[in-house]
């Protein structure tokens, strides 16, 4: 089920890196609005991303419905994204997703059938979080430059 999910996700980790490295720090540090995210902390955000699915990929094979859900404004302010630099972020975000490519993987076709909350009212399948994710991650890297 999610095997194309994954193609996808590996095409990303191969191209990404290098196209984020060719952004000047000057334009990757740029806030638009005061409220509004640079390319650091959209980066940073998709970094927050895969540390709480994270726990999803790993509690949802054991736990019966875990509720994982998160603060995506108040994870990226405390994360501190804009004060990193970006080289630091761009690579934190490929191991991470590197990680996580890794055990998406590995799950075994029957567990991906198991659930979870992952901020919703609705409890939705490991599968649908992980296919989810890397949408989420083509939505956001689109916003950084173009693959």
């Amino acid at each position: 089920m999610i095997a194309d999910s994954l193609q996808r996700w590996e095409y990303l980790c191969d191209t990404i890196p290098a196209l984020l490295n060719n952004i000047p720090e000057e334009e990757f540090s740029f806030k638009p609005l005061p409220a509004k995210w640079s390319k650091k902390e959209i980066l940073g955000h998709l970094i927050d991303s895969a540390a709480n699915n994270h726990q999803r990929f790993v509690r949802v094979q054991f736990e019966e419905t875990p509720r994982i859900g998160y603060q995506q404004n108040e994870w990226n302010h405390y994360s501190y994204h804009q004060q990193q630099s970006g080289r630091q972020l761009i690579d934190s975000w490929l191991a991470y997703n590197r990680l996580l490519l890794g055990i998406a993987g590995h799950i075994p076709e029957a567990l991906l059938q198991r659930t979870c909350y992952a901020g919703g009212t609705e409890p939705v399948t490991l599968d649908f979080v992980i296919r989810d994710y890397v949408t989420h991650l083509e939505h956001h890297l689109r916003q950084l430059t173009i693959y």
